[in-house]
């Protein structure tokens, strides 16, 4: 059975960057041809793609974030992880990972409340 479990600080200041970790049990992240992604879903709002990594190392990221956005990985640990620079409010939002096979999104992790706030 694959799970995703986002771990990370669930307060964060503005300015600073946001980091969260997506640890995967159950599959590699390396395994042909899984795409591992990142989500968000703000207060009130709907569900947002961020970006995501594949299972040859490859990025790709939202437009509207991607000055801002940077997703790497540690195939030791089986994890990949988010990194948001320069967060806002409007950065305040459930963050959660998934993975994505051919184009359908088959597992979630269980999500993780990130607050932008002094």
């Amino acid at each position: 059975q694959v799970q995703l479990q986002e771990s990370g600080p669930g307060l964060v200041k503005p300015s600073q960057t946001l980091s969260l970790t997506c640890t995967v049990s159950g599959a590699s992240i390396t395994t042909n041809y899984y795409f591992w992604t990142w989500i968000r879903q703000p207060p009130g709002k709907g569900l947002e793609w961020m970006g995501a990594i594949n299972y040859s190392g490859g990025t790709f990221y939202s437009p509207s974030l991607k000055s801002r956005t940077s997703i790497s990985r540690d195939t030791s640990k089986n994890q990949f992880t988010l990194q948001l620079r320069y967060v806002t409010h409007e950065d305040t939002a459930v963050y959660y990972c998934a993975r994505d096979f051919h184009e359908r999104r088959d597992v979630w992790g269980q999500g993780t409340q990130v607050t932008v706030s002094s």
